[in-house]
């Protein structure tokens, strides 16, 4: 028998927090943001992380039946009723699947509880946060979870709950032994680490606003309660956003210094944009889609959400499909059951694209009119179940292009 994951003391934490802490600790990094929870302080870890989970959140989810003559849709699969209706008594589709996402990015594993009814027809999906979560690799090859449930909103811990691979959900993050995934965060553990000193350093500097701006100097030596009363004085009127642009009184010959070192001499923004697009390359999200137009045009920004919707969205699309048909189907519906994310309504951003794409279909004879407009949500038409009439063939000529213009 074998046990994945860690337990420290009474706090269970997954890898990605343990390796992250462990980063962030060499790299001066307070304690309080050492979790992968911790890490969406950073502004780009929660921009990338939201993109990608509300993106796929976004996406209609269908059922469908394979038959002979294709595939159909089957609207009353038990699947297709918690996408409309929702997977649990507090989560809709939507939010299932971004909190799922979100879970995989930070976490590296995204783990839910299938409740069935006794005809083992699907009825629930209970989300399983993995930092209450362990694995066991059972003497039969198989996994085996105990997660703490919760017993408040606020994530006071419960009774412990067991249940078999058969009653899983768990989508993996890419994994090192292929049972478990490890996340990104912990395998960029550098880039994160210095992305969150980089940030502390930031705050520090606006905290202690008066820190790199000028220093004051006295024509005697300072006893020590003249210091602490000069020191007390310049930090508790002076210093802080809200005590910006104050007028100074200087007393007994003291004289003040301006220092000429700012954020951007210190590179200290470049820095924090550098982190941030390493953070953004870490997560496959092109800086364009999380805010930053620093590199952007209105071309490259079109054609970055494309590359999102093609190289980021899409993988991660397959990766919830395979997972689901194989966990939420039963072993006959996954020989001719799948579920697919209708990637194609990420066009809806783009009406020129997507009319375009409708009439090519239609001239094509791929779609009829009334097929165009269901997808669009209108209502059928009398005559639009035909399709179009087929282009005329045109007609070749031996005749010389320079002569015709003659």
């Amino acid at each position: 028998m074998r046990i994945l994951g860690f337990t420290i003391g009474r706090e269970k934490r997954s890898a990605a927090d343990r390796f992250t802490s462990i980063m962030a600790a060499h790299a001066g990094v307070p304690l309080v943001s050492l979790s992968s929870y911790g890490a969406e302080n950073l502004s780009m870890v929660y921009a990338a992380t939201q993109a990608i989970a509300g993106g796929l959140a976004s996406l209609p989810v269908w059922v469908y039946r394979i038959t002979d003559k294709g595939r159909e849709l089957v609207e009353d699969h038990p699947l297709m009723v918690l996408v409309r209706g929702g997977v649990n008594a507090h989560q809709t589709w939507p939010d299932f699947i971004e909190w799922l996402v979100a879970e995989i990015l930070l976490q590296g594993n995204g783990l839910a509880r299938i409740e069935t009814d006794g005809n083992a027809r699907l009825q629930a999906l209970w989300p399983c946060p993995w930092r209450n979560s362990s694995a066991t690799l059972l003497g039969t090859g198989r996994l085996r979870y105990d997660v703490t449930e919760m017993a408040g909103i606020y994530g006071a811990g419960g009774r412990m709950s067991r249940f078999g691979q058969d009653d899983a959900l768990h989508i993996r993050d890419r994994s090192d032994d292929g049972m478990i995934g490890r996340s990104r965060l912990s395998r960029a553990g550098r880039a994160v680490a210095t992305a969150m000193a980089t940030d502390e350093h930031a705050e520090a500097s606006f905290r202690n606003g008066m820190t790199p701006s000028g220093a004051f100097s006295f024509e005697a030596k300072l006893t020590d309660p003249q210091y602490d009363r000069a020191r007390n004085q310049i930090e508790g009127k002076f210093t802080g956003a809200s005590n910006a642009r104050k007028v100074l009184i200087l007393e007994n010959g003291a004289k003040y210094t301006p220092i000429s070192v700012t954020p951007e001499d210190a590179e200290l923004l470049e820095s924090r944009r550098f982190s941030g697009e390493e953070i953004a390359r870490l997560f496959q999200v092109p800086p364009a889609i999380v805010g930053d137009l620093s590199h952007g045009t209105f071309t490259n920004s079109e054609t970055a959400g494309r590359w999102f919707a093609q190289h980021t969205l899409r993988p991660w699309a397959r990766k919830l499909q395979a997972a689901m048909t194989r966990s939420l189907f039963t072993d006959e519906e996954r020989q001719n059951h799948q579920i697919e994310f209708d990637l194609s309504d990420l066009l809806r951003g783009d009406p020129e694209g997507r009319w375009k794409s409708h009439k090519i279909a239609v001239d094509a004879r791929i779609l009829t009119p009334n097929e165009v407009r269901e997808i669009e949500g209108f209502n059928p038409r009398d005559g639009g179940d035909e399709f179009a009439a087929a282009p005329a063939p045109t007609e070749p000529t031996d005749k010389d292009p320079a002569e015709e213009n003659t």
